[in-house]
């Protein structure tokens, strides 16, 4: 008997402890296996679009300064003449077919891009402006009917235009004093549709009207920006419009659940920095022979993501409609009824952003980016939405993605915290027992323990650049009287990298 009165322990009790004890550390060891990383992809390699005009940008940063200055009168007679003159080369545009090495689509550029610091000071004559961004838009998609969007001179003119468009009416945008008007809401196209209709806010959407647009996460904003064309927008739905009672569905894929049928409540209740409404032309050959077949499309997504459980698609893989990404949702749905989406391929060539999205799973990168859909020319714009208070959180999360991403050393994959990753493959364990009954776990169907620690890393990273950037560019405002453009962000962003 030991001093207690307690019978001492058995040899068998103190072999049981010890394998017990053995084969805990021999789990743990286990669990803090790293998963192997797939060597670095070469990504597509394609030239990576990159604007290259720091010294125009100061220039109109120094034109924003100066009109400032200038007499109410004469700067009123500027502004007079620019939109006189942009109106007219958008009249010469269009009245008979281009080749996208016109040099009126450069000359038209330039002007958008210079008027803009002038607007900022007299903005009475804003309408006008948007009116001819919004036609600048049409004119392009009308005539790049006729060119091969995936020829390199006619991918870099639609983006130059519609991308630099959006962007000299958002810098001017983000410029105004508080007391002027804002145009949250901007009307494109009354592009005529013969499926089931509702209206929403103001814009009637159609069955078969496809929604992108940018969420709030930080992913959200490497997906848009992490494209071959930096853009904005970074999630795709499709509108489907029951005929008869007029209900709303929106078919979507979802990282955290696969492809999901959402109510138009429920899709417009998360967090959007923007959104757009695109629909399919009626001139098309494929509308023109049935002009429902958009509806025909959204209902065939809708009965499939009825009929079975579609899980997201990491791998980015647009032509195997097993899984389904974002966008894929879409372009499967149409693929349906004859109508092939993205005319210009998305191509991924960053040696960074290829390493950094293959670390999270993600293998195809020539594939279809949300971005890119803007450009597809069987495509219209019917409306774009982007509210004042989140449009410049959007500039800044993009500013901070552009620098994180131009900082990093290329072919490196997302980093982790190496010490999460037992906890991580257990919740993953958890996520496949809960994804067997038909539920949601903490870590996604399809991503692995170690991408879902990547990409929370990620978004850690660059929520404290990003607060880190709010504070500089508070500071700038405050000491420069207006707010900083987007260039001077992205100067800002890398500033405030960390030691």
């Amino acid at each position: 008997m030991t001093p207690t009165g307690t019978p001492p322990p058995s040899d068998s009790g103190r072999r049981w402890r010890r394998n017990l004890l053995g084969a805990l550390v021999l789990v743990t060891g286990l669990l803090f296996i790293p998963e192997p990383v797939p060597a670095p992809p070469e990504g597509a390699g394609k030239p990576v679009f990159a604007w290259n005009q720091d010294a125009f940008w100061a220039e109109l940063e120094a034109q924003l300064v100066a009109a400032r200055r200038l007499d109410p009168g004469a700067l009123r007679t500027r502004i007079d003449t620019a939109l006189s003159e942009l109106s007219a080369q958008l009249d010469r545009l269009a009245d008979r077919p281009r080749g996208p090495d016109d040099a009126g689509f450069s000359r038209l550029e330039t002007h958008l891009f210079r008027l803009g610091p002038l607007l900022a000071v007299q903005p009475a004559r804003l309408p006008e402006y948007v009116a001819l961004v919004t036609r600048t838009r049409r004119v392009v998609k009308e005539q790049s009917r006729a060119w091969d969007l995936n020829a390199l001179a006619a991918r870099q003119r639609v983006y130059r235009l519609l991308s630099g468009a959006r962007w000299a009416l958002e810098t001017l945008l983000l410029q105004l004093p508080a007391s002027v008007e804002y145009p949250e809401l901007i009307l494109g196209e009354d592009v005529p549709s013969a499926t089931p209709s509702t209206t929403v806010a103001g814009v009637t959407l159609h069955s078969g009207d496809i929604l992108v647009s940018r969420g709030a996460a930080p992913t959200s904003s490497l997906i848009s920006r992490g494209n071959d064309y930096p853009g904005v927008f970074s999630h795709v739905a499709l509108v489907h419009i029951e005929s008869g009672t007029g209900a709303v569905s929106i078919i979507e894929s979802l990282i955290e659940h696969g492809v999901v049928v959402s109510t138009l409540s429920d899709y417009l209740g998360s967090k959007k920095l923007r959104l757009m409404v695109l629909r399919p032309r009626p001139d098309l050959p494929a509308v023109a022979t049935d002009p429902m077949r958009p509806h025909q499309a959204a209902t065939a997504a809708l009965t499939e993501a009825r009929q079975r459980a579609i899980p997201y698609d990491f791998t980015m893989d647009a032509h195997d409609h097993g899984a389904q990404f974002c966008s894929e949702v879409a372009s499967a749905a149409y693929a349906t009824v004859g109508i092939p989406l993205w005319m210009g391929v998305s191509y991924l060539s960053s040696p960074t952003v290829t390493a950094w999205l293959a670390s999270t799973g993600v293998r195809h990168f020539e594939t279809q980016e949300p971005a890119d859909l803007e450009y597809d020319s069987q495509l219209q714009v019917v409306a774009e939405w982007r509210e004042r208070s989140t449009l410049f959180r959007a500039h800044v999360d993009d500013a901070v993605t552009d620098a994180m991403i131009a900082e990093a050393t290329p072919k490196t994959p997302l980093p982790y915290s190496f010490i999460k990753l037992p906890l991580a493959r257990l919740a993953k364990a958890y996520s496949l027992a809960l994804n067997s009954l038909g539920r949601t776990g903490p870590i996604p169907q399809g991503l692995s323990a170690s991408a879902a620690l990547r990409i929370e890393r990620y978004r850690s990273d660059h929520d404290a650049r990003v607060e880190r950037l709010l504070t500089r560019a508070e500071t700038f405002k405050r000491e420069r009287g207006y707010p900083p453009p987007y260039w001077e962000l992205v100067r800002l962003a890398h500033d405030s990298k960390p030691n």
